[in-house]
């Protein structure tokens, strides 16, 4: 029997992210990012799906949207494509949602998709929750509980499927925030619908912890431990989030929150830089970078960074990759590891294993660095 898999590619997804524009929705947004250098990366992530599923390919055929959407990177790796929309010249969430209604009347077995929490919203706005969907994180912002860890494991699941192995199917909620808040610093997530998604909690991601940390004395006492511990004439580039956040408080420092900043020597060298600019800027010196993990989900790359590019993580090199997080923050992942999402997977590979987590002053702990692999 035939596996009938809807593939739908938000081509654009994601573009935001490395030129710091922290997101791709909006008009003229993509336009924008790729002038600055932005390049798309959401068909490259949807092969690193597809990959896993080759040795399946004449057990399933790909029903998709023509060029970018899907049609181009299916046929590349060989599978029996059937194209059932075709998109206007510059697509847009209209050509999204209308081939995901055609997918749906088509009673495909499951919709994989790539995108973020914009796209997940239009194939939700199609098709509810009718049948099941998974999403291949693409984009900037990835709330929504209906992706998959990693691409990878997004083909591991849609695998698991076409073996015929028993997944239980769930219902996750689709969430987005507003982006122009977002940009300004302010995240306001809110719930938009839910869907139908295989339920594998070793590669579906748990939906992000909405709450900011409260316990000030910890990050009091993370902050005073990292600043303490800084070494002159050395570039830290400081990650997102509210952890890091105290750690620029601490030294008096404006942060970006949801942006990149660099220092020296505990003195602003730039904010909010893109991924070209942290290559340029920190090139031929010696470079830390501290951050901290995406509360609920355990991402460290992947999510909100991709300013930190995989060229840029492997010149800094991972002993010197300085990751911060509170104790609560880490309990609340239920054991499961730390996440590498850096669009390269022989980096994520070379990431994996065991990384000193700060908690405290001079308190550390060893915590699982990994992604989908990590049942062997």
């Amino acid at each position: 029997m035939q596996f009938k898999l809807g593939l739908i590619i938000n081509p654009v997804a994601g573009l935001g992210g490395s030129v710091a524009l922290k997101g791709s929705d909006g008009e003229n947004t993509a336009a924008k990012a790729i002038e600055l250098g932005a390049q798309a990366k959401a068909n490259s992530r949807t092969q690193a799906a597809l990959e896993v599923l080759v040795p399946y390919k004449e057990q399933l055929t790909i029903y998709t949207v023509n060029g970018d959407m899907g049609e181009k990177t299916a046929r590349a790796l060989g599978f029996n494509v059937e194209v059932i929309y075709t998109a206007s010249e510059v697509t847009s969430s209209d050509d999204t949602e209308a081939s995901a209604k055609l997918l749906k009347n088509l009673g495909v077995d499951l919709v994989l998709f790539a995108g973020g929490d914009g796209t997940a919203r239009n194939i939700c706005h199609a098709i509810e929750d009718t049948i099941p969907v998974l999403g291949i994180p693409a984009g900037c912002k990835i709330h929504s509980g209906v992706y998959a860890i990693t691409p990878r494991a997004a083909g591991r699941v849609v695998e698991m499927l076409v073996k015929g192995e028993l997944v239980t199917l769930a219902d996750a909620d689709v969430m987005d925030i507003d982006e122009e808040a977002f940009r300004q610093g302010t995240v306001k997530a809110k719930r938009y619908g839910e869907m139908q998604i295989p339920s594998e909690v070793r590669y579906v991601q748990a939906v992000k912890n909405g709450g900011k940390e409260t316990d000030e004395l910890v990050l009091a006492d993370i902050a005073a431990h990292v600043v303490s511990e800084m070494d002159e004439d050395t570039y830290y580039i400081m990650g997102s989030g509210s952890t890091v956040e105290a750690i620029m408080q601490e030294m008096g420092l404006d942060n970006t929150l949801l942006g990149v900043d660099l220092i020296k020597d505990q003195i602003l060298v730039a904010q909010d830089l893109t991924a070209k600019q942290l290559l340029d800027s920190t090139h031929g010196h010696v470079t830390k970078l501290v951050i901290t993990l995406i509360g609920g989900q355990g991402h460290i790359f992947g999510r909100g960074n991709q300013q930190l590019s995989p060229e840029l993580i492997r010149a800094i090199g991972k002993d010197n990759i300085i990751v911060v997080a509170t104790k609560t923050k880490l309990h609340a992942l239920n054991g499961r590891p730390l996440i590498c999402d850096t669009g390269d997977s022989a980096l994520d590979d070379e990431l994996t294993g065991y990384i000193k987590v700060t908690t405290g002053y001079n308190d550390h702990i060893m915590y699982a660095v990994g992604y989908e692999n990590q049942e062997k």
